[in-house]
């Protein structure tokens, strides 16, 4: 069972970060090993899944994530693509690797109901060298209807 960072100290060490694979890194948080990141419960996701080039996230979007209007607010979108999109460039970086998000672009398709439970998925297109690229959707579990959708850039780096 995943947790969520409480405190600095919680959050892994880049020692601990560079010693392990990407996806190991992944499957760390997913498995409750490491500890997921405190923005996590904030915007009301978690974990889901994780294989090589690909993470699901799941959430619902709440009050607390709304816009002036009361729809949900399209940073909440924006955070959750970034967040399943490039983890799953995560999933392909070695060891004594890391990345950082370069750019990452959003398109929302339709209105997200509040308490409507979501699926975030991020599928690795290319992972090289030096850069990752992956997309995204965000779609309902029950209604299966795509809410937005996404494609990011990252830039793979080396930890020494």
């Amino acid at each position: 069972m995943p947790f969520i960072a409480e405190s600095p100290a919680d959050i892994a060490s880049r020692e601990t970060l560079l010693s392990m694979s990407g996806l190991d890194f992944m499957r760390g948080i997913l498995d409750g090993k490491i500890a997921g990141p405190a923005i996590a419960r904030t915007l009301t996701y978690s974990l889901h899944l994780v294989e090589p080039g690909r993470v699901v996230f799941r959430g619902k979007a709440g009050f607390g994530h709304t816009n002036p209007m009361g729809a949900v607010h399209g940073g909440w979108y924006g955070t959750l693509l970034d967040s399943c999109m490039a983890c799953a460039v995560m999933t392909t970086v070695p060891k004594g690797r890391f990345y950082t998000t370069l750019d990452y672009s959003v398109n929302i398709t339709r209105a997200l109901s509040l308490g409507i439970e979501i699926e975030a998925e991020g599928i690795v297109q290319h992972s090289g060298r030096s850069t990752g690229v992956a997309r995204g959707e965000i779609r309902g579990v029950e209604d299966g209807r795509i809410y937005a959708t996404g494609t990011t850039t990252c830039l793979i780096m080396s930890g020494a």
